[in-house]
């Protein structure tokens, strides 16, 4: 990722963060009759809170796997081309590590959404 990809990302996440805590922020005094839940404006709720917490859980298991995968898959290429007669060696142990952090990501990934849908 070059640094203007990552300052744009950066800056995404910022007002993304901003989106969500605006309307809490320039919510509107309820009437007088309003019940105190719709006094509190919009601010987030235990419900939404852990729905939040699951997709943003699961969002950040998958970044972490395609990182760990992508090194493993790094390293694999450049052990293989300082030794090329220990391809098959370096190719089995890459596979075997990729589809162990492959399994843990997609159980991350699963008890994430568990935590959004339920």
């Amino acid at each position: 990722m070059s640094k203007r990809q990552s300052k744009l990302a950066l800056g995404m996440m910022v007002f993304g963060f901003f989106l969500l805590f605006a309307p809490a922020a320039f919510a509107q005094p309820a009437a007088e009759g309003a019940s105190s839940a719709a006094q509190q404006g919009s601010a987030i709720t235990t419900e939404g809170a852990k729905k939040l917490g699951g997709a943003i859980g699961a969002g950040i298991a998958l970044i972490g796997g395609g990182i760990g995968i992508g090194r493993i898959g790094g390293s694999a290429a450049e052990a293989i081309a300082r030794q090329p007669e220990a391809a098959g060696k370096v190719s089995t142990a890459m596979i075997i590590t990729a589809a162990m952090i492959e399994g843990a990501t997609l159980f991350a990934v699963v008890v994430g959404l568990l935590a959004v849908l339920l």
